[in-house]
């Protein structure tokens, strides 16, 4: 790992690669969608118990259902790293060893440090948690999360951030996660905050157990806006209509890709973007942290066009 090169992240274009795991993510959120949604019917969903949403000036458009919400998860609607949350929970439960919860250790203190997220760095925490997940069991995980949650990420949820996706959701619009955590972590997550579902990093599996290795690559940066575009497509949502939340530059292909992006708690170099497009920004950061980067103000509602979403066979093609 060239800790070095941490310091300097680069652009990137979507890549094949990045398609196939923007698809990939888009199947695997519909079809956890659909299956709560059945669940739900059943009366087997947890019922959610938000708090009230934040009035919102004109927007979100109730009752526009061609419109729907995207939010990035760490540090935008989590503090902290999801698959540094899950590390521990698994640490705990003996997936893995010392030495190697420290790994994670360091590498979210280098987060916390620099407070960007490195591709190169964010796909060495990547092969870390494939690498304890291999051999598992998909249904094992999905269990240990949902207690993980509880543990670890429950107390996290940045108040603020839960309000603006209940302002969605109350105007009767989806409300998606999307993350480079695993799936099945950010759909637990999803569901326990009552959103529609989520868009994650999937992981292979064959017969229901981890191959260690990742369909396409982790959902980040370009492969985020892939896997809007993909579920856009498929729901039938206009983007133009969409909203889009990160605190991350390495998310600006994803916001500039709707027509209402936000700036959630941003990084020095997505506040200095958002600001030159006049994007919306809030920061709900307290303390020295937010002292640091500085509280921008709201600013107004951009307009950018997302353009027409391309026509995706989603992973039909791959079967």
């Amino acid at each position: 790992m060239a800790a070095l090169g941490w310091l300097t992240p680069r652009r990137r274009s979507a890549t094949a690669r990045s398609v196939l795991a923007g698809e990939a993510a888009a199947e695997a959120a519909r079809r956890s969608s659909a299956d709560a949604a059945l669940a739900e019917e059943a009366g087997q969903a947890d019922g959610a118990h938000p708090e009230p949403a934040e009035q919102l000036p004109d927007f979100p458009v109730f009752g526009d259902e061609r419109a729907a919400a995207f939010f990035d998860l760490d540090n935008t609607v989590m503090q902290g790293a999801a698959i540094y949350h899950l590390s521990k929970g698994l640490y705990k439960r003996k997936f893995f060893q010392r030495r190697e919860l420290a790994r994670f250790a360091w590498q979210q203190a280098w987060f916390r440090l620099a407070g960007v997220e490195d591709p190169d760095h964010m796909q060495d925490v990547r092969d870390s948690a494939l690498s304890i997940v291999k051999g598992h069991r998909v249904a094992e995980l999905m269990s240990i999360s949902d207690e993980i949650y509880d543990e670890y990420m429950a107390g996290r949820i940045w108040a603020g951030t839960r309000a603006l996706a209940q302002a969605h959701l109350d105007a009767g619009q989806q409300v998606w996660l999307v993350t480079a955590a695993p799936v099945e972590t950010a759909t637990i997550i999803a569901r326990r905050l009552g959103l529609t579902g989520a868009l994650g990093t999937v992981a292979e599996s064959v017969d229901g157990v981890y191959t260690g290795r990742l369909v396409g690559e982790p959902l980040h940066g370009p492969a985020k806006a892939e896997a809007v575009r993909a579920l856009a497509a498929a729901e039938g949502f206009d983007l133009a209509r969409c909203a889009a939340y990160s605190d991350s530059h390495n998310d600006i292909p994803m916001l500039s890709l709707v027509g209402h992006p936000h700036a959630i708690n941003p990084d020095a170099k997505l506040r200095r973007h958002a600001r030159e497009r006049g994007w919306r920004l809030r920061d709900y950061r307290t303390g020295r942290k937010a002292a640091k980067v500085g509280i921008p103000a709201a600013a107004g509602v951009g307009a950018l066009a997302g353009g027409t979403a391309a026509a995706v066979a989603l992973h039909r093609r791959r079967r």
